[in-house]
């Protein structure tokens, strides 16, 4: 913890509407035929969007750092890196005002071999008019831009039994899921900034909707009437635009495992879903 000692425990509420709009967008975007009447998982994502004015922007294009979440300036690159959600109670409605209530939970400095690393933890409840919806945890990571931004990875053994989708993510999909979440990262629509700034070869697919797709897909495997219960996630590596993406669910009992792999095999999200 260390230097960040007193933003630990920090916490912060904040409410927003469930705006019928959102679910339209959201379900155009994924080329859904019709939007649902009910959130699907992970769509909260689309929710407490913080916008900021220019001034208030960092050169990556999220907000300047500090504020809720420690100010660790040092540390160049930041990325989603995983989370934990648990889902409570009624799903979210349209119209449906939400309350949510986020605490930092963690903080770990860690070295790791691509140099310093800093974990930051934050945990999140919402709630809704029918009581508590879920509880999450979202691990952010900070690293340095030493070294190379993405390492050589062997292709991951095969699923035989796993169901399969191939999704080929572009340039407009990347720049819609940005707009729809509020997320102003430049990695996923500014090739000039990813590639020459952070090193990357090309746009990065997020890793929030490479969960979607494969929560998504987690309940194609469990059935239709299975009930959602719990979702993990962790990013392994990035995927790029314009690249197949290929989703794989394998369902044993309540359990549902699950990755993305990229077009050379390699894993870049792994995750798991438990069914009632």
């Amino acid at each position: 913890m260390g230097r960040y000692a007193e933003y630990l425990g920090r916490s912060e509420t904040r409410q927003d509407r469930a705006d019928p709009r959102l679910f339209e967008a959201m379900a155009a975007t994924l080329d859904l035929p019709s939007a649902p009447a009910e959130l699907p998982p992970l769509w909260h994502w689309m929710l407490f969007q913080d916008w900021r004015r220019p001034g208030s922007l960092g050169p990556d294009g999220h907000p300047k750092r500090g504020g809720f979440l420690p100010p660790v300036h040092h540390l160049p690159r930041r990325m989603w890196a995983g989370g934990r959600i648990t889902f409570a109670g009624p799903a979210i409605l349209r119209d449906d005002i939400l309350t949510r209530s986020s605490t930092i939970a963690a903080i770990e400095e860690k070295t790791g071999a691509s140099g310093e690393l800093v974990f930051v933890t934050v945990r999140h409840a919402i709630a809704g008019p029918r009581g508590l919806v879920l509880e999450e945890e979202q691990d952010i990571v900070y690293r340095s831009a030493e070294g190379a931004a993405v390492k050589p990875a062997s292709a991951a053994p095969d699923w035989p039994r796993a169901i399969r989708r191939v999704v080929l993510p572009d340039p407009v999909l990347l720049f819609r899921y940005s707009a729809l979440t509020g997320n102003g990262h430049r990695i996923h629509y500014d090739h000039r900034y990813v590639t020459a700034v952070e090193g990357y070869p090309g746009l990065i697919v997020h890793g929030p909707l490479q969960a979607t797709w494969l929560a998504a897909l987690a309940q194609e495997a469990a059935g239709p009437r299975a009930r959602l219960l719990r979702f993990r996630f962790r990013g392994r590596r990035p995927c790029f635009v314009d690249r197949p993406l290929t989703l794989f669910a394998e369902a044993e009992g309540r359990t549902v495992r699950l990755e993305s792999r990229d077009d050379t095999g390699a894993t870049c999200m792994e995750a798991e879903a438990v069914f009632a």
